[in-house]
Order: C-alpha cells, then structure tokens, then sequence
C-alpha cells in the first residue's frame, strides 16, 4: 500500500484544515513545476551550442542550483502543514499539465527563445499560487513571492541574450 495519498492529522497551529489543504495543493503544484525547470534547465545546459555557448552554460547552472532550494524550501512547506511531498519521476509526469521540453541540442538562440516561454508558464502559475494562498496562508505567500523574484529576473536574463537593441524580443 502507497503512502503517497496519506497526509497528517495536523497543520500549523492556528490554521485551519481546509485552509491547509488548499495551499498544499496550490504549493503542490509549484514544486511539481519547479522539479520540471531544474531539470530542463540542466538538459539546455547540456545540450545548448554555438555563439554565446560558454555564457548561456554557465549562467545556468546557478539558475539550477537555486530552483533546487526554492523546491526544497516548497517541499518542507508541504510537510510543515501536514501534506506529502512527492517528487517522484512519475508522479510529477503524471501531475504536471504542460507539455515536455521539446529541444535536444539546438542553438543558444534557439534554447532561449524555448526557456523564454517556459518562465512565462512558470512566473504566471507563480502569481496565481500566490492569490491562491494570499487569504489562506501568509508564510506560504511570502515565500512564493520571493521565489517568483528570482524566477522573474533569471528570465531577464535569458531575454537579455535574445533581446534585441530596440527592446523585441528576437524568437
């Protein structure tokens, strides 16, 4: 028998169930999201060539590094109010709701134009889980947004690479 489904008979003091299980679900799927862009991160890092190649590698991998922390830091939240953390290979295939990161090796251009549309995905669902949690858990709130400013400015700096001198966007 899994105990995957299970979840504790508490949360934090002073909130309610319900309240916690909402937020769970709303954090739940931010970590899911954020296991997803460590991973896709580390897979351009890999497989990203041509001009620009040893900048745009090496500007990920602390881009990696600090989403492992920000899931880290959901993954505890999770647990503090009483849910189960899964990070799972396929429980977060089968819990995610967008499509697979479709580039092998590709271009620097090429890889940041599809990153690019990743952190949009990513930054948006970021804001709607912080709405989500705003009236129901003000611990959870505050860390999201925090993580959604650094989400936000490690998009700046992929758009800085494809950004052309008039301010568009090139892919």
């Amino acid at each position: 028998m899994s105990n995957t489904n299970k979840q504790a008979k508490f949360t934090a003091p002073g909130m309610s169930n319900e309240s916690a299980e909402k937020t769970i679900a709303a954090l739940d799927n931010r970590m899911v999201a954020l296991i997803d862009l460590q991973l896709t991160l580390k897979h351009i890092h890999w497989n990203v060539v041509g001009p620009n190649f040893i900048g745009v590698h090496e500007m990920l991998d602390p881009q990696v590094e600090a989403v492992r922390e920000m899931t880290d830091t959901i993954a505890e939240r999770i647990a503090t109010l009483g849910g189960i953390p899964v990070g799972t290979p396929k429980s977060i295939v089968d819990r995610r709701t967008w499509n697979e990161y479709s580039l092998g090796k590709g271009l620097v251009t090429e890889h940041l134009g599809a990153l690019d549309k990743v952190y949009n995905g990513i930054n948006a669902d970021h804001r709607k889980a912080i709405e989500t949690v705003s009236d129901l858990d003000p611990v959870s709130e505050d860390m999201l947004i925090s993580q959604l400013a650094d989400l936000e400015q490690f998009q700046w700096f992929v758009r800085a690479h494809i950004e052309s001198a008039t301010g568009e966007l090139t892919q």
